[in-house]
């Protein structure tokens, strides 16, 4: 047995996932047919020199290191080599100057020592220009008087002291001029030159101007010399400062009819455009992401089969939601380009409100993120390698703040209102990319822009709407939703019962609130339990003058009929119901609870009566077939039911008979093994057993009984 048990666990289990890992894997391979052409970039076979049948373009970004090797070549060509000027040259050629002129000056004031008639003579004797010529080459620098010819001190000698003066003012700044300038080896006769013209053009006295222009020769002399150092920081600078060459994404390399030169071709070679090899990488990388999608996918659904909220519709319908979301966006991506930005126009959060009124929250916000990824790389303007972020970080906002706004999901009008704040969370996340780029828009791309986002919200509302109903009646998935449309009190099955047998829906009814009561207290299903419990007893239908609830005015039927046959029509009606839900297309959990409401329990009245006649009496005969409740709701009704009974069949129902009645058909429940299938645990019972209790006070309790005429 336990074998055969551990067997049957094993091939459930590897039903499960052969049931989940099956549609995943057909997703998988759907998402990659569509998202293939976003990251495979097409191959061309060029020859150099012919002419280009299309505009190309640049499916990566990389780095031409080629070109930018060339053009660091060119920036260091460039660099000039770097020189030192000598400040002490500089300082000592213009000393030289200043010692020619002071020396002359010097020279205008002194007499002869060596003239023995000067003694003799009361008169100052002056000296000769010749004579002050010698008397200069005793006090001028040797460097001067071997390099200076006498004949250039004798015509500044002879000069007027304001000539000199003016010559040697503009001699100087003419020579420090270009030693300030720097004088190399190779340009010192250009150097020299350059202060011969400045003093050519000058208004001097033809003799002094062409002393000084002899004189040029000697103080102009070389003070600028290379550095090593300074020249390679310079270059090395320079070469950090060069920008790499780099062919962007998207780039057009060449232009159709343009002729594919040597430069060119290198470019297409270079950014793969020639070699099919390259584009392998980026189909792994996108199977690689997609089998991670998938894998999440595929793990949450997984938690749900733990909590039994898994079934072959719900996974249709992930399968289904998440290519028409990935199909969407892959038409609209092929209309949109760098300049329209059509993607704020899907209706991406379509998706989320489904899953989430089919599914939970929880799951709806997973596939957010996972949709918003698919968008970023269909969106990419197929380039490899590249996602759009933009529209990621789009798409994920828009499908949170449907999930958020959609608060009540047993609200058809929450979808709306979902709507309008969807709309105002698209027009706000428009604003901010427009907002943040440095392009500037007019108030006419402003308004269409943002009217993409709210038209967006608008066409997720309107899909859902539409494709909600598919979703529960195609594939037979409960949500909350159509669960409050067959809750109404105008749906014919329920206005059937109130006409026909009032008994029963009178006591559906308390079964509806107490169940609905004990289920939200222990976190199940409320609003399902409350719809089983309003058809649980439908198929009462088919004969319901012969159950106690409906026999006011009349004698039960029963009196007069073998307690056999009398069970056999109570025991068939759980089945007839779910005959009946069946024909009328009503949800599996629905059927199932009309089916197991009653489990297998033994209707005592009738077998105790049997027994009185027939003491060899088959107990199996008076038991309801089954199957036992398997899941919280059922089971609550299962409990429920038999409580409200045999509640209303008290005489005066006091809290303490309403407490020990109801902990007695909940022991008898469990001991008899009526719970053994479903996922109740016993301190959920408890639970269960305090709210019953207290729904019961409330609805029994004590009135005042007021005075009859006759009493006054």
């Amino acid at each position: 047995m336990k074998l055969r048990n551990i067997m049957k666990s094993l091939v459930a289990l590897k039903t499960k996932w052969i049931s989940i890992v099956f549609p995943m894997l057909v997703l998988g391979i759907l998402i990659f047919l569509m998202t293939i052409n976003n990251v495979h970039t097409e191959t061309y076979d060029i020859e150099r020199f012919s002419n280009a049948k299309e505009t190309i373009r640049s499916p990566i970004t990389i780095e031409n290191e080629q070109e930018t090797k060339r053009k660091t070549r060119e920036t260091l060509q460039a660099v000039n080599d770097r020189y030192n000027i000598s400040k002490e040259i500089n300082e000592e050629q213009i000393n030289y100057i200043i010692e020619i002129f002071d020396a002359i000056a010097k020279v205008e004031e002194k007499k002869p020592m060596d003239v023995q008639a000067s003694e003799k003579n009361d008169g100052a004797i002056i000296l000769s220009s010749q004579e002050k010529v010698q008397l200069l080459q005793q006090i001028l620098s040797s460097e001067i008087v071997d390099t200076i010819d006498n004949g250039v001190l004798l015509r500044l000698v002879e000069a007027s002291p304001k000539e000199r003066e003016k010559g040697e003012k503009i001699f100087i700044d003419a020579v420090q001029e270009v030693l300030n300038n720097g004088v190399r080896m190779e340009n010192v006769q250009s150097a020299t030159n350059e202060v011969k013209q400045a003093l050519t053009y000058s208004k001097l006295d033809t003799d002094v101007r062409q002393a000084l222009i002899t004189i040029s020769d000697f103080v102009v002399v070389e003070n600028s010399f290379y550095d090593v150092e300074k020249t390679l920081n310079a270059r090395k600078e320079a070469a950090n400062n060069v920008d790499p060459v780099v062919i962007r994404a998207g780039e057009i390399i060449v232009r159709e009819g343009q002729t594919i030169t040597d430069e060119l071709f290198e470019e297409l070679k270079l950014v793969g455009l020639l070699n099919n090899d390259r584009n392998v990488y980026p189909v792994i990388g996108l199977a690689l992401l997609i089998l991670l999608i998938i894998g999440v996918i595929t793990y949450e659904m997984h938690q749900l089969t733990k909590h039994n909220k898994l079934d072959n519709g719900k996974i249709a319908s992930i399968l289904l939601i998440s290519f028409i979301v990935v199909s969407m966006m892959k038409v609209v991506s092929l209309y949109t380009t760098q300049v329209n930005q059509l993607f704020f126009v899907v209706p991406v959060a379509t998706g989320v409100l489904l899953i989430k009124q089919l599914i939970n929250e929880r799951f709806a916000i997973v596939l957010a993120g996972l949709y918003a990824i698919l968008g970023s790389i269909l969106f990419n303007s197929q380039i490899p390698g590249s996602l759009n972020i933009e529209a990621g970080i789009y798409f994920f906002f828009s499908q949170l703040a449907g999930i958020i706004f959609l608060m009540n999901v047993k609200d058809r009008l929450a979808i709306l209102k979902a709507g309008i704040g969807m709309s105002i969370v698209n027009i706000l996340a428009v604003l901010i990319f427009l907002f943040l780029s440095f392009e500037k828009y007019t108030l006419s791309d402003l308004f269409l822009q943002t009217g993409l986002g709210f038209a967006a919200a608008i066409l997720s509302v309107v899909f859902t709407i539409g494709l909600l109903p598919f979703f529960e009646t195609g594939l037979g998935i409960l949500s909350d939703s159509r669960l409050l449309a067959l809750a109404s009190p105008n749906h014919p099955l329920l206005r059937k019962i109130l006409t026909e047998s009032p008994g029963t829906y009178h006591h559906s009814v308390m079964v509806a609130n107490l169940s609905e009561t004990a289920c939200e207290a222990i976190g199940a299903n409320g609003l399902l339990a409350r719809v089983g419990a309003y058809y649980h007893d439908i198929g009462k239908l088919k004969k319901p003058h012969l159950f106690i609830e409906n026999q006011l005015t009349i004698k039960n039927p029963h009196d007069s009929m073998r307690p056999k046959h009398s069970a056999e029509i109570i025991i068939n009606h759980p089945y007839d119901g779910a005959e009946t839900l069946k024909k009328n297309k009503f949800p599996k959990e629905i059927i199932d609870i009309a089916k197991e409401h009653h489990g297998t329990t033994l209707l005592k009245f009738f077998y105790y009566k049997e027994k009185e006649n027939n003491k060899s009496v088959n107990e199996k005969s008076f038991r309801y077939p089954g199957p036992k409740p398997q899941t919280k709701e059922a089971a609550i009704i299962c409990i429920c039911d038999s409580v409200e009974a045999a509640v209303r069949s008290l005489n005066e129902p006091t809290e303490k008979k309403i407490e020990e009645i109801v902990s007695a058909i909940m022991d008898d429940r469990l001991m008899d093994g009526q719970l053994d299938d479903s996922p109740l645990t016993l301190n959920e019972l408890k639970v269960i057993h305090r709210t019953v209790c207290e729904a019961l006070k409330g609805i029994f309790h004590s009135r005042i009984q007021y005075p009859t005429k006759e009493a006054k």
